[in-house]
């Protein structure tokens, strides 16, 4: 009886949900997000733990160092994740056809909870250190911010006292305004919107090297198209085969492409975590995102329908938390990360702790972060951002 229950509730966990629900995504999202995390606290504590196996010894410095590329794997996912419902129908023989609230849901999902980020560090940090030296730079900032142009921009993306991890945000908001024209143009060619995506991608990266600094071309919407046009692409072959029969065969087949992908990324991110000079590695990052984005495309495939093991170990209770909380956990922990470090929290007796190496100090700066993070994530993903999302993203809903 027990190792009956057991069984169902693997074969639940593993399974995709009724809804289209894939569990492997949530593990895939969380890893996302918190390697780019771990960059970012990498930066400001230079803790870089190592430790023994098999009798050797193996430092996290390289994958810390290079946090920064995943950042692609978000955006990937997030266009696998929006085209799969038109995926599914096309593998159903339905025409295409809009989904309505597209827009809706989009902005219930990102703009509230992002404004109230907004107006907290605007109220918190940037007025009280008075970070403006005049009224016209704080409304710029603003009206950037709001209109989501602000990675168009030095003042309001790498120089903003807002956020300045915040770019990602702007670029996501500015793919979704084009995605319905480009989810309908992939629908009918596919394969001449995939090569013409790619190409101008290939063509503004291609610039993007060719000019002395690179900070505001790397991380434009046009440098991302290859990115997000491999997300829906994954989502095509996506649902193509989870309509087929899910056999040992196909599971052991996606479990070699899972490892495959592994082992590739492994060698981008040995090869990039070579590089010190911020300009060739910002060069480095663009000349690899075609083939990142290949193998991260093949790691999505590979770990939601590869063995059941490794769909239980990325989609289960807590991988479902730490998803759940993951774009709250993106906006704040650089913010919190930054001030904790400017106000001294915790004390040490160096004047900059991490450049003199305090381990004590960049154990518990880098704890105290991660605790905070997690605090105000989880609050306001479950009092602001769902409560909010479930209230109006949906038409027709009674309303109490």
């Amino acid at each position: 009886m027990l190792l009956q229950r057991l069984i169902a509730a693997y074969k639940q966990r593993t399974a995709v949900s009724p809804g289209g629900r894939i569990p492997a995504l949530d593990g895939l999202r969380a890893f996302f997000v918190f390697s780019v995390v771990a960059f970012h606290l990498f930066e400001q504590s230079w803790l870089s733990p190592s430790f023994a196996f098999l009798g050797r010894s193996i430092s996290l410095d390289p994958f810390l160092r290079t946090g920064y590329l995943w950042v692609d794997g978000m955006l990937l996912l997030s266009g696998f994740l929006l085209y799969l419902p038109f995926a599914r129908s096309k593998e159903a023989g339905r025409p295409f056809t809009a989904r309505a609230g597209f827009y809706r849901r989009r902005v219930m999902r990102i703009v509230p909870s992002y404004l109230l980020h907004l107006l907290i560090v605007f109220l918190v940090v940037a007025l009280p250190e008075r970070r403006y030296a005049t009224f016209w730079q704080g409304a710029r900032d603003w009206l950037a911010h709001l209109t989501f142009t602000h990675p168009l921009f030095p003042f309001s993306s790498r120089f903003t006292p807002l956020n300045g991890a915040l770019w990602t945000v702007g670029i996501e908001m500015q793919f979704y305004l084009i995605f319905p024209l480009l989810a309908r143009a992939f629908d009918r060619t596919p394969l001449l919107v995939y090569a013409g995506g790619t190409a101008a991608a290939l063509a503004f990266r291609g610039y993007a090297m060719s000019v002395p600094n690179t900070p505001m071309l790397i991380n434009q919407l046009p440098a991302f198209l290859d990115v997000y046009l491999h997300g829906m692409v994954a989502a095509m072959v996506f649902a193509r085969f989870e309509k087929q029969k899910d056999d040992g065969l196909r599971r052991a087949l996606f479990s070699a492409v899972t490892l495959a992908a592994v082992m590739g990324l492994a060698v981008i991110v040995r090869h990039q975590a070579g590089m010190r000079d911020i300009e060739t590695l910002r060069v480095g990052q663009m000349s690899v995102r075609y083939a990142q984005s290949v193998l991260s495309a093949l790691l999505l495939l590979g770990v939601s329908l590869g063995l059941g093991g490794i769909r239980l170990a990325l989609g289960n209770r807590m991988t479902a938390y730490l998803a759940a909380i993951s774009y709250q956990v993106y906006m704040w922990h650089q913010m919190v990360a930054i001030q904790f470090k400017k106000w001294r929290i915790p004390a040490s007796e160096h004047v900059q702790p991490h450049m003199a190496y305090d381990r004590p100090w960049q154990v518990l700066y880098v704890l105290l972060v991660v605790i905070t993070t997690f605090v105000i994530a989880t609050a306001i993903t479950y009092l602001v951002e769902r409560p909010v999302l479930e209230r109006f993203s949906r038409p027709g809903r009674k309303r109490r």
